[in-house]
């Protein structure tokens, strides 16, 4: 049995109206075998059976097709209808009844709605039947439509399956690979990192004390990216943001230390911080760091030059609440729900990074239970990035 054959009677298996039919055709014309089969050049292989007379063929059985009927029946496109074929003066000498003990008999051809030759769907028992009106012949051929119909939609959903599953396979390798060099890519930037600041501590030379303070700069900038990567990689390949789950006492220290870190890198920019004593606080505090890091590099990209960058945190109803608004022209509404898109970034002058940020910290926001990123943007209040969690939330 070929391939094409397996894939035809597996369709035909998923139709669930196939065992309805046969049933019907069974009650309804008397006879005790019926079946679906799929026809080729060479073979006639059943892909569905109803058989009450033990007539041996099951699901994947093959008969040799120069013993049936189905050359006749696909050269006519028409039902053939055998009421008593000993008495029939087209078959009383043929060979088919004669071969399988059959007396009455009835098939009918079954076309894709390509117009290809597919097979048949047909009945027999060894008793004769009157067979001989139409509205039998037109059941046969409702229902041989009616297939045809189904195996095309069987088909296309096979096709679509495995185009999904392939794009699927396809990214997993891609998102994994992804991972893999950015892990690998570690140790290099650190050897470099380790060498610009040993550079840095020894060299009396300004010109080579300015070429390592650049390469600690790109270096630090590369370990960033090659962070958000991973990050990506581990949320996309569904392992979720990895997180160290610990009681933070004093988590708006961190934040402070975040804020001040930032206003170094912009000394042009103005960052104010209202950032209140945040206690008793179940999360990982180096992750909200990272989260409040891209936002903040969110607000000082995209933001207003001249504009200053609000940081807001405080515990309100057992909940943590932290905020960065930026001023600037509003975001379209239909763009917000954009925003956390990875490789997705507001047009602006200065095009940095991967476009990462944004889904960066959505993921570790959905990775703190309970705990969920949303954005405001007005052109009289500006844009506001709002991270919220339950203060005793359960890393997931």
């Amino acid at each position: 049995m070929n391939r094409s054959i397996t894939d035809d009677i597996s369709a035909i298996s998923r139709i669930n109206a196939v065992p309805a039919i046969l049933q019907v055709i069974s009650e309804t014309t008397g006879l005790r075998f019926a079946a679906v089969a799929r026809v080729t050049e060479d073979s006639w292989t059943a892909c569905a059976v109803l058989d009450r007379i033990n007539f041996g063929l099951q699901v994947g059985g093959e008969l040799d097709v120069t013993t049936t009927l189905c050359h006749e029946i696909h050269t006519s496109h028409e039902t053939i209808i055998i009421s008593k074929a000993s008495e029939d003066l087209r078959y009383c000498d043929h060979h088919t009844p004669k071969m399988y003990g059959f007396e009455s008999y009835i098939s009918t051809p079954v076309f894709r709605t390509d117009g290809s030759f597919f097979g048949t769907v047909c009945a027999l028992d060894p008793r004769p039947a009157d067979l001989s009106e139409m509205p039998t012949v037109a059941m046969m051929e409702s229902f041989a439509k009616l297939l045809a119909i189904q195996l095309e939609a069987e088909e296309q959903f096979e096709a679509t399956e495995a185009a999904l599953l392939d794009a699927q396979q396809t990214a997993e390798l891609r998102e994994q690979f992804i991972a893999l060099l950015g892990h690998d890519l570690r140790n290099p930037l650190s050897s470099i990192l380790s060498g610009a600041q040993l550079l840095i501590r020894r060299s009396k030379d300004a010109s080579i004390a300015g070429v390592a303070e650049h390469m600690l700069t790109a270096t630090r900038r590369a370990s960033r990216l090659v962070d958000d990567v991973l990050d990506f990689a581990r949320g996309r390949l569904g392992n979720g943001i990895p997180l160290q789950n610990r009681d933070c006492k004093d988590l708006h220290i961190t934040l402070t230390h975040i804020v001040s870190e930032m206003q170094s890198a912009h000394p042009q920019r103005a960052i104010e911080a209202d950032i209140a004593p945040l206690g008793g606080i179940r999360c990982d505090a180096d992750r909200l760091a990272q989260l409040l890091s891209n936002l903040l590099a969110n607000a000082l990209v995209h933001g207003a030059t001249d504009g200053r960058v609000h940081v807001r945190a405080a515990i309100q109803n057992e909940r943590l609440s932290l905020s960065v608004n930026n001023q600037g022209a509003p975001i379209a509404p239909d763009r917000l729900a954009q925003l956390f898109k990875p490789y997705w970034r507001e047009a602006s002058n200065t095009q940095s990074g991967l476009g990462l940020g944004l889904y960066i910290a959505n993921e570790i926001a959905a990775s703190h239970g309970g705990g969920s990123m949303q954005v405001t943007s007005t052109a009289e209040a500006g844009t506001t990035f709002t991270f919220s969690m339950p203060t005793g939330a359960v890393l997931v």
